[in-house]
């Protein structure tokens, strides 16, 4: 069940990453043509109002199409008519009167698309090249239609991608803020449970002792005392606990388990904490921005082998969320607000295919007054792709060796 629940929470963060973009694109005049979960070809589809939905069936996303993301070029009309040509040469003529038309830099629907499209209903040609060549004059009506991607003003492209990544943002605050809102439970500096043969166990820590300083440093919450242990590096150090009315100054030094964070060996007790809306909201804010800032030296990271290490891939994040699901859902939620959170910032890096680069290239052509052809666009996404597939790869491999999440 907790699987279940772990798949479905980043099916849905796909989702409404799809849906900003398809809502967004349709307030601003550009019409979209598809709207997936997952990536075609389409396990399961159905039509509406001009609009086909579905669910793909390739797992790794979601899929809203919107018309004429490309300027159309001649070269668009060679991928799609080259096997009808091929087998009908009567198809020549209309097919370069077309290309013509697009190179000398006519995008207004005219005679030679209709020309075409009657020439190919009267030839004989095989299925395949028949259904490229039709997909082809649909991707040119989408081009050269008048809400067409590439038409629209810079700032209409840029909403309309960054539309994706932006829902994403703010369903993590809002998440963020309903989790501390509801309650989460907090760690405090009382001693529930001591863990046999650890430091803390050793220096004769007890449960119900409660932590007041490190080092003759006063600490007033967990986070301060978890921040000395770390600081420590397994220095010896002494923990001074207040006991039956009396403190008590206990000798230890901190370890390392399984190479994770240094840790005396206690649980802490914890306690249930609600927020108001606005110190929710408030909160949720700058937790936001704390986990960017460390996604981002994240980035910076992945040059070098502990970088690469941290890399988890869907499995690793699945399996992670329904560890969480068991735990706590409360924690769940606030996990599930994390991913979303850096599902948005992947996708804003420059990178094509991805949002960012989209936006990039948007303002590229904002600033040149000319729209970038789609042959430029599909060579710069190969690097891009490649360096996803690489992250991909990266991750599962830790995943699947154990050494990413989880």
């Amino acid at each position: 069940m907790s699987w279940a629940v772990a798949i479905l929470g980043l099916a849905f963060l796909f989702l409404i990453h799809e849906a900003g973009h398809f809502f967004v694109a349709r307030a601003l005049g550009m019409r979209p043509r598809r709207f997936y979960l997952g990536f075609p070809p389409a396990i399961a589809k159905t039509t509406r109002n001009g609009i086909e939905y579905g669910i793909g069936a390739i797992p790794l996303g979601g899929y809203v199409k919107i018309p004429g993301m490309h300027r159309p070029a001649p070269s668009d009309v060679d991928a799609h008519f080259a096997a009808a040509v091929h087998e009908a040469p009567e198809l020549v003529t209309p097919v370069e009167r077309l290309k013509r038309k697009l190179a000398r830099g006519e995008f207004e629907p005219g005679d030679e698309e209709g020309r075409l499209a009657e020439c190919l209903e009267s030839v004989e040609v095989s299925e395949p090249a028949r259904r490229n060549a039709e997909r082809g004059l649909r991707e040119l009506a989408d081009g050269l239609g008048r809400d067409a991607y590439w038409r629209a003003p810079v700032w209409k492209r840029v909403a309309v991608i960054f539309a994706g990544p932006g829902t994403n943002l703010v369903f993590a605050v809002g998440l963020l803020a309903v989790v501390l809102m509801i309650g989460v439970r907090v760690a405090t500096l009382t001693v529930d449970e001591v863990s046999p043969g650890t430091p803390a166990d050793l220096s004769g820590l007890r449960a119900g002792d409660r932590v007041v300083a490190v080092d003759g440093d006063r600490v007033t919450d967990f986070e301060e005392l978890f921040t000395a242990v770390q600081d420590s590096e397994g220095a010896p150090m002494v923990v001074t606990v207040a006991r039956d009315g009396r403190e008590v100054a206990l000798p230890l030094q901190a370890t390392r388990y399984y190479g994770a964070n240094w840790a005396i060996g206690f649980r802490p007790r914890a306690r249930s904490e609600r927020r108001d809306p606005l110190d929710a909201t408030a909160t949720a804010l700058d937790r936001t921005w704390e986990v960017t800032k460390a996604i981002g030296v994240g980035f910076s990271r992945l040059v070098s082998s502990e970088g690469r290490e941290e890399i988890s891939s869907p499995v690793g994040i699945t399996r992670v969320s329904s560890q969480a699901v068991e735990a706590d859902f409360r924690v769940y939620l606030q996990l599930l607000a994390f991913i979303s959170l850096s599902l948005a910032l992947l996708n804003l890096l420059p990178l094509l295919p991805l949002d960012g680069g989209h936006i990039a290239f948007s303002i590229f052509e904002g600033i040149r007054r000319r729209a970038v052809g789609r042959e430029v666009y599909e060579r710069v996404s190969i690097v891009g792709i490649a360096l996803v597939l690489m992250l991909f790869f990266i991750g599962l491999s830790n995943d699947l060796g154990g050494r990413g999440p989880g």
